[in-house]
This record gives C-alpha cells, structure tokens and sequence, in this order.
C-alpha cells in the first residue's frame, strides 16, 4: 500500500468514555435520517473531497487491500488531491466511535465502516449521518440506519464451507467452530455453518463459542486450547483465513495432521496452504475485499449525488477454493 496515498491515523484522539458516551440526546433513526438528506443537499453537486475508512485490523492484509480499494474508487471518483483516511479499530468500539467523531469533525463526505460491533456504533452512525456524512456499511451489516450495506454473501461462506466439511466428512465426525468477532459477518457465516451441519446428525459440534478474534495469534491460542481439550478432531471451520492459519500453526506445534480446516477469505497465505500437499488447510470460501472497498465508495457517492440506489443492501457471491482447483484461485 503507498503510504504516501492512504494515511494510516495510528494516533486517535484518546477521548473519556464519559465524554464518549455521555450524549443522551441522540438523533433518533428518523431525524438522523431527516438530517442528512439536509445536509447532503449541498453537497451533491461538489466534488469529492474526503473519504474516511475504518476497518477491523490494519495487521490483516484482508484490511489492508480493502483500504486499497477505497483509495482506488476515491481517486478515480474526485482526482488524485481527494483525501483519503485509513484507521484501524482494533475490534475496540471506543476506538471506533472515536474515529467517526473524528471523521464528522474534518468533515469527511464518505465513511467506509467495517464495524467492530454491529450493534454498538449505532449511535456514532447516527450523529456521522446526521452531521451530514454518507456512511456505507462494507463487509458486516450493521443495526443502524446506514446509507448502504455492501458484503459478501457471509451466509453464503459459512454454507459452502460447512457443506465441504460435511462432505468430506461423509457425514459423520467431530468439528469445532473457530469463531470471531460479535459482527454480522462472523454470525452470518456461524450461522451458515450451524445450518447445514444440522442436516447431518453424526456430525458432532464439539465447540462453537471460543472466540479468535479474527487474528493468527487468536486461531493459535484458540485451537491449541481446543487440542488439549478435545483429543479427536476431524474438521476445522475458522470464520476468516487468519484464524484459520493460526488453528494450523497450532496443529505443526502439536504434530497433529488428523484433521483437516476450512476458512474464509481467500487469504493469499490461504491460498499457498492450500496448494501445498503437506498442509492440513483444505478450502477456504474466497471474497472481494478490493471490490467490495470500491463498490462501497461508488455508491456512496452516488448517495451522496442524491441519486437512488436499486438496493441498499448488495451482496457478493463466494468461490469454494479447494485443492482441486486452487491453481484457478485469482487472489485478492
């Protein structure tokens, strides 16, 4: 990523959390809603100026591309000169409510939101769009009255992937769930796991709830627990590709191969697990984290144009990448 393109705030402004959420009188969803469209009026025949991006965790190249994406639709949308701010929340929603506040106080056009929770930066969505950004929601849903909602098919990932392992499976045997973040995406894809392994009922779900924190040092810490906990594994569903290769780094410690793992992402490191003959990592459910980026821009500013969306919920498909036909994998 040019570091001279996109700028990484590594440095938020640390704010008391009395003062953080001492804000009784939020805007409601409809007078946020009132509010914006007001404020955009002015804005929709300007030139894009801003575009702020928070996402998840900036040490995830998932991440890093997204960023990439946005500066890319950014540029290509308002010229070289539009700013274009990258932070990363580390899953911490003070962090994050920090970041949009300031976002609304540069007066940021468009914020790209990858929630650190689905449900709590509600009212930090509220007083951005009230302030009269556009905000899109990219890669989880949000429970908030977002101008846009683009994702992956998260349920979609979980299904294929967990119809792979039950497959393989041939129906029957021990898995455990690597879990993450409270996020939609990661309860989309749980969810989308847990339905289909319910079809099957020799198929025993061992554990579901050990959260890795979406990281490869949360995937390792995670699953050498479950090691020690549950003597016979056959299959691994890890939410996202960097769990997933935590939870293999785990079994090369623990000299266990008697298993076999499933991910999400498509992650580049994934993808090499996968086409190597000696790794236990055998298909991950690929996404877009560039497309999904540029998109999120597109409609934002057409949002903020004041032009009407078909929908505002847009969902990109998933690839099954196995080891049958991880030599097509295009990667991110």
């Amino acid at each position: 990523m040019n570091a001279n393109k996109i700028a990484i705030a590594a440095g938020i402004l640390s704010l008391a959390s009395g003062t953080l959420f001492g804000c009784t009188n939020a805007p409601d969803k409809e007078n946020a809603t009132n509010v914006s469209m007001q404020n955009q009026q002015g804005k929709q025949d300007a030139k894009l100026d801003s575009v702020g991006v928070s996402v998840g965790d900036l040490s995830n190249p998932f991440f890093v591309v997204m960023a990439q994406g946005a500066e890319q639709a950014a540029k290509e949308i308002g010229g070289e000169d539009t700013r274009v701010t990258v932070v990363s929340s580390g899953y911490d929603l003070n962090q994050q409510f920090n970041q949009l506040e300031n976002f609304v106080a540069a007066d940021t056009d468009i914020i790209v939101l990858n929630a650190a929770d689905s449900k709590g930066i509600r009212p930090a969505v509220d007083q951005a769009r009230a302030a009269g950004s556009v905000v899109v929601a990219v890669d989880t849903g949000v429970e908030a009255d977002v101008d846009a909602t683009v994702t992956t098919n998260n349920l979609q990932a979980g299904e294929v992937s967990c119809q792979y392992i039950a497959d393989r499976l041939q129906g029957k045997g021990n898995v455990v769930i690597v879990n993450g973040p409270p996020v939609t995406s990661v309860i989309e894809r749980v969810d989308g796991c847990l339905d289909v392994l319910s079809k099957y009922p020799k198929i025993k779900i061992l554990s579901k709830d050990q959260n890795a924190e979406g990281s490869r040092d949360g995937g390792l810490r995670v699953m050498s627990d479950l090691l020690t906990t549950f003597p016979n594994i056959d299959a691994v569903f890890a939410i996202n590709d960097p769990s997933g290769v935590g939870a293999d780094l785990a079994a090369n410690q623990a000299k266990r191969d008697d298993f076999f793992i499933v991910g999400v992402d498509g992650a580049p490191e994934a993808i090499e697990a996968i086409a190597s003959e000696d790794s236990i990592y055998a298909a991950t459910a690929t996404q877009d984290p560039r497309g999904m980026a540029q998109t999120a821009v597109q409609v934002g500013n057409k949002v903020r144009q004041g032009q009407k969306l078909e929908s505002k919920d847009i969902l990109i498909p998933v690839q099954l990448i196995t080891k049958d036909n991880v030599d097509t994998a295009q990667g991110w």
